[in-house]
């Protein structure tokens, strides 16, 4: 059994390029498969190991005075679907291109997947799919606006050419974890837009707590690793720091 476990922060993150190498070597004890991005605006990861692993290395990352309040996601797998480990310094820790964004300043209002449903069919709102095309293509939430991008990068320029008519109504935005529409909703906000929500959790959290029965969402979801997709027969787990299983003090 193969834990996989998903995390991200924005957080004033100044020495994230001197514990690069002491964060590496710890993963290596463990036996840690993955990616971790590590920038000045914080970190963002998908690793893999057993469940002691797995719980070591949250343990040992949640240390870090920024990173106390950490959630991650997880879900359960038969094989690692990564096949090494590495632990990156960036600039960003998802590319937008304009530095002056700062999701740790300030974000759109955080919606629970519970009431998800309710912003997707409320008319007064705009709701925008905040990943690539390929992404888009292969799931989305119903009625939700596919920006045709390749790239995250875009993402502004889409803001300023489509939804700057729209600055005082009501935008919301989605992605697969939550990561990018954090900081596109920290974009919209820095441009003057007043009424932005975004999922929390993202798309995984909304299929973990919506039943199917429910669910608004179609097709299936794309992530970056070897598993290529996610079964959405297959529920994954949100989790706070305080619920971490057999944590060793």
């Amino acid at each position: 059994m193969v834990i996989v476990a998903s995390f991200y922060k924005f957080f004033p993150f100044p020495d994230s390029i001197h514990l690069r190498s002491a964060w590496l070597a710890y993963c290596q004890v463990q036996q840690i498969r993955g990616t971790i991005l590590m920038a000045p605006e914080g970190i963002n990861a998908t690793i893999s190991g057993s469940r002691d692993a797995i719980n070591q290395v949250l343990q040992y990352i949640c240390s870090h005075p920024g990173l106390s309040t950490l959630k991650h996601q997880e879900s359960v797998w038969n094989v690692h679907p990564f096949d090494q480990l590495k632990v990156k310094f960036k600039q960003e820790i998802v590319t937008l291109g304009m530095p002056t964004v700062d999701p740790s300043q300030g974000t759109g209002e955080f919606v629970h997947p519970s009431d998800w449903n309710t912003i997707l069919t409320d008319p007064t709102v705009t709701v925008v799919d905040t990943r690539n095309i390929h992404e888009v293509e292969m799931g989305t939430f119903f009625g939700a606006i596919n920006p045709q991008m390749f790239c995250f990068r875009q993402f502004p320029q889409y803001a300023k050419q489509q939804l700057m008519p729209l600055q005082s109504k009501k935008v919301a935005m989605f992605c697969t974890g939550g990561i990018r529409c954090e900081k596109a909703s920290s974009y919209l906000l820095k441009e003057g837009f007043k009424q932005v929500y975004q999922l929390d959790g993202g798309i995984i959290h909304y299929l973990q707590t919506v039943s199917k029965s429910d669910s608004l969402w179609h097709g299936d979801c794309f992530v970056f690793d070897q598993r290529n997709h996610l079964n959405l027969e297959h529920r994954s787990t949100w989790f706070g720091v305080s619920s971490l299983p057999n944590l060793v003090n």
